[in-house]
């Protein structure tokens, strides 16, 4: 576990992950948990069903210290690009924690932080905070994606939550951009400039 050793010196560890990053509408939400010492259950949220995710998203809001959710949306996706509303939404999420978490560890996302930090890749399968929070960050996700469903039913967004399927190009293809959609990314653009009005 990533955590083993900062756990070990005494500190409170607040894992960071995200959800929506390559999306083509929604928003990008990220989440941080900060766990106590322990063996968890977590595991890469997209390795999991819907149903279990749920089940250990129950567990993890019983079980952690703190946690916080953070979102940036489509527009803000667009207007600072997928990297820095990464970083903006995790900044979001650590925010809105109610215990100050003494070291970070995230699935490779390098946080302008003066905490110690640990951001090797795919770290959800090394961290249980990681993974609890790309636990969080993606059963979040999907029901703002539910909810969008059903304020703009044309596009599918509650069977594919904004990725880019070919049902979603097709719906894109058909109707054109909604304002969930994100004007940068090239289908998006594409759609808009070719589909109806």
């Amino acid at each position: 576990m990533l955590e083993r050793g900062f756990w070990r010196r005494g500190l409170r560890v607040a894992g960071v992950d995200e959800a929506g990053r390559g999306a083509l509408a929604g928003p990008l939400v990220a989440a941080a948990v900060v766990l106590p010492p322990g063996r968890y259950p977590y595991c890469d949220s997209k390795q999991l069903t819907p149903r279990r995710r749920e089940q250990l998203l129950d567990h993890l809001l019983d079980h952690a210290l703190a946690w916080g959710v953070g979102t940036c949306s489509a527009a803000e996706v667009d207007r600072l690009g997928v990297l820095r509303a990464t970083h903006c939404a995790a900044r979001r999420a650590l925010a809105r924690l109610r215990v100050a978490p003494q070291a970070l560890v995230t699935d490779y996302l390098f946080l302008e932080t003066e905490l110690p930090l640990l951001a090797p890749a795919r770290a959800e399968a090394q961290s249980p905070s990681v993974a609890a929070a790309s636990i969080l960050a993606k059963v979040v996700r999907d029901r703002i994606m539910v909810g969008l469903h059903h304020r703009y039913p044309g596009y599918g967004f509650a069977r594919h939550k904004g990725y880019g399927t070919p049902e979603h190009l097709a719906c894109l293809a058909r109707l054109g951009p909604c304002p969930q959609h994100r004007r940068r990314f090239a289908p998006v653009a594409q759609a808009g400039l070719w589909g109806p009005a």
